[in-house]
C-alpha cells in the first residue's frame, strides 16, 4: 500500500480518482490550483465547479501548496490539462520523491511540441516510474460508483499490478496493459473524433452520419497511433474504441458537446464560457496532431477538416462536403 498519494489537479476527473482512493483508506491529498475553489472544497466537503453533487471524504486532504500535496508522496495522479501540464510538472518537480510512481490521466498532445504526457513529464520529472490511465472513464459516472473499466500501461511491468490493486474497486474494474503510447495516442485522438460528431449532432445529421464519423475516427485513430509504433489491438479495446465510442455518444463529453457549440455557432470564447472553466481537449489537440500529420505526410481527412474549421474558420457545409469527397 502507498503511504501517501498526491492527485495533481481537481478538475472533474482528478476529483472523482482522489475521491475513490480515499475512500479505499489510503491516505490522499488533492491539489487545487484556485484557492478559493480549495476553500469551497474544505468547508462545503463538495467541488462544486468541477464535481457538483458528490461528497468529499473528511479523510481527502485538500491544499493549495504543490509542495505540501506532492512533497513526499509515494504516488502521484497527475490530472490537468495537457497544455499547463509541461509547467505544472516543471513546479512540482522540485519536491517529488526520487522513487515516486506517476500515473498521467492527461488526454492529449501538447501543442508547441506535440508530445504525449508520458513523454512530457519525463522530460520533466526526470527518472520517474510512468504509469498512463485512460478508458472510457466519464467521472460523472465513476464519482456515482457507476461500472467502469479502464487500462493502466507501463514499459514498467513491476508497478502494474501494484497500481492495479490500488485503483481497483467493485465498480472501477482496471487492466494492466504495456503499450504506453497507444493508450496516449488514443485518448487524444478520440477528442477530435467526438468533436466531429458534436457538430453532426448540432446540425441534425442523423446516427447513419455519426456512425461513419466514428468509424473514420477510429480509422485516423488507428493510422495516427502506427506511426509510432502503437499497437493495433490497443485501437481496439478500451482506451481505443471504448473511449472512443463514449466519448462521441456520451452527454458528458465536453469534446461532442464543443462540436455541437461550434454547431450552433458558438465562438471559441463563448464556448470557454458554457463549460464553466471545464476544459475540450480535443481543441488544442487538434491542432497538435494537424501540425504533425503536415509534417509527417500522414492522411487524416476528419482530422483536417476539424482543424480548418476550428483554427480557418472555414464554412461547415463546405467542411463536410469535402470530408464526403475526400473518404
Amino acid at each position: 500500500m502507498f503511504e501517501k498519494i498526491s492527485v495533481i489537479g481537481a478538475g472533474g476527473w482528478g476529483t472523482t480518482l482522489a475521491v475513490l482512493l480515499a475512500e479505499k483508506g489510503h491516505n490522499v491529498s488533492l491539489w487545487v490550483r484556485e484557492k478559493e475553489l480549495a476553500d469551497i472544497i474544505k468547508k462545503e466537503k463538495e467541488n462544486k465547479w468541477f464535481l457538483p453533487g458528490v461528497k468529499i471524504p473528511d479523510n481527502l486532504n485538500v491544499g493549495n501548496s504543490l509542495k505540501d500535496v506532492a512533497g513526499n508522496a509515494d504516488l502521484i495522479v497527475v490530472a490537468v490539462p495537457t497544455q499547463f501540464l509541461r509547467n505544472c510538472a516543471r513546479d512540482f518537480s522540485k519536491f517529488i520523491r526520487k522513487d515516486v510512481i506517476v500515473v498521467s490521466v492527461v488526454k492529449g498532445l501538447e501543442i508547441s511540441s506535440h508530445k504525449r504526457a508520458s513523454q512530457i513529464l519525463e522530460e520533466e520529472l526526470g527518472n520517474v516510474r510512468l504509469v498512463a490511465l485512460s478508458g472510457p472513464n466519464h467521472c460523472e459516472e465513476v464519482s456515482r460508483k457507476i461500472p467502469t473499466a479502464t487500462v493502466i500501461a507501463s514499459k514498467d511491468a513491476s508497478i502494474l499490478e501494484k497500481v492495479k490493486e490500488t485503483f481497483s474497486t467493485d465498480y472501477f474494474k482496471v487492466y494492466p496493459h504495456n503499450d504506453v503510447v497507444g493508450v496516449e495516442i488514443c485518448g487524444a485522438i478520440k477528442n477530435i473524433a467526438a468533436i466531429a460528431v458534436g457538430v453532426c449532432d448540432g446540425l441534425g445529421l442523423g446516427d447513419n452520419a455519426k456512425g461513419s464519423l466514428i468509424t473514420l475516427g477510429l480509422a485516423e485513430m488507428n493510422k495516427f497511433g502506427r506511426h509510432f509504433g502503437a499497437k493495433q489491438n490497443t485501437c481496439y479495446g478500451l482506451a481505443g474504441v471504448g473511449d472512443l465510442v463514449a466519448t462521441c455518444i456520451s452527454r458528458h463529453s465536453r469534446n461532442r458537446l464543443a462540436g455541437e457549440l461550434i454547431a450552433k455557432g458558438k465562438t471559441s470564447g463563448e464556448i470557454k464560457e458554457i463549460m464553466h472553466g471545464m476544459v475540450a481537449e480535443g481543441i488544442e489537440t487538434c491542432k497538435a496532431v494537424y501540425e504533425f500529420s503536415k509534417k509527417h505526410n500522414i492522411d487524416l481527412p476528419l482530422t483536417t477538416q476539424v482543424y480548418k474549421v476550428l483554427y480557418e474558420n472555414k464554412v461547415l457545409k463546405t467542411a463536410i462536403n469535402d470530408l464526403i469527397s475526400l473518404i
